[in-house]
This record gives structure tokens, C-alpha cells and sequence, in this order.
């Protein structure tokens, strides 16, 4: 397996490891450094009241791109955590495969900036996000806050 290969496993098995991610059917599709891809079969359960996406699936969408871009950036025994989310809504979301492509701005050693589009299967532009990430050693590395 090729170094590209192991490190998409890796943010697989993260995600398959998260009960939250799993349960609301996230899927990494792709990742290179400094940019991932994701994929939402939107269903009934991810709908709001009017039937049209939840913009709280379309803000934990760019969430989750947004910080695995920023994860696929990061020296072992490090973390990272979302301080600051802008989610600008553009167009509504209906059921079918909804993607979101998250992209490092910038990562320092301390913070990152990331944004994230999410389209549905049309290229249409649903949302256009910005997050603020902060960047620690890992707890299970003995660092601290």
C-alpha cells in the first residue's frame, strides 16, 4: 500500500471511529494534503421542517471538511479543534449526494485557517464556509492545554 493509500485509511478509520460521523453517514471520498472531499447521502432524517436540508447538516458538513483538511496538515502527536465557524448559506439542499470539499488556507503551528464549499450532485453551491482551527499536542502525547 502506497504512503497516498494509508493516508486516507487513516481518516477512514478516524471516521469510522466516530459514532457521530457514522451515524449521520459522512464519507471521506478523497484527501491529498491540505484538501479533502466528503460525501452526505441526504436523506428524510437530515431534513428540516420545510423538507429542504438542515443547515446544521450543511454547517457540520463544512465542519468535518474543514478540520480534516486541517488534520491531513498536522505533525504526529498533535489535535486540532474548531474556534471559529462562518457558514454562509446559499442555496437550499434537497435528498440526494450532497459533497463537501474542504481546503487548508493556512496552517501554522498554532492555528489554521480552512474554508469549505458544499454542493449538491447538480455543482450547485449550497453553502461557502470559513473555519478557524486551533492546533495542540495530542493529550495522549502528554501535552496540555
Amino acid at each position: 500500500m502506497g504512503e497516498r493509500e494509508e493516508f486516507i485509511d487513516d481518516l477512514r478509520s478516524r471516521m469510522a471511529a466516530s459514532d457521530f460521523h457514522r451515524w449521520l453517514g459522512i464519507e471521506l471520498v478523497d484527501a491529498r494534503p491540505g484538501e479533502v472531499d466528503l460525501v452526505l447521502a441526504a436523506e428524510p432524517r437530515h431534513m428540516n421542517l420545510q423538507g429542504l436540508l438542515h443547515g446544521g447538516m450543511i454547517a457540520t458538513l463544512a465542519d468535518t471538511a474543514t478540520g480534516l483538511a486541517v488534520r491531513t496538515k498536522l505533525e504526529p502527536g498533535t489535535r486540532h479543534v474548531t474556534v471559529q465557524l462562518d457558514v454562509q448559506f446559499l442555496s437550499p439542499g434537497r435528498p440526494g449526494s450532497i459533497f463537501a470539499r474542504g481546503r487548508v488556507i493556512r496552517a501554522g503551528s498554532q492555528i489554521a485557517h480552512a474554508e469549505a464549499d458544499i454542493t449538491d450532485s447538480g455543482g450547485k453551491l449550497l453553502a461557502k464556509a470559513h473555519s478557524t482551527v486551533a492546533i495542540m499536542n495530542d493529550r495522549k502525547a502528554g501535552g496540555s492545554d
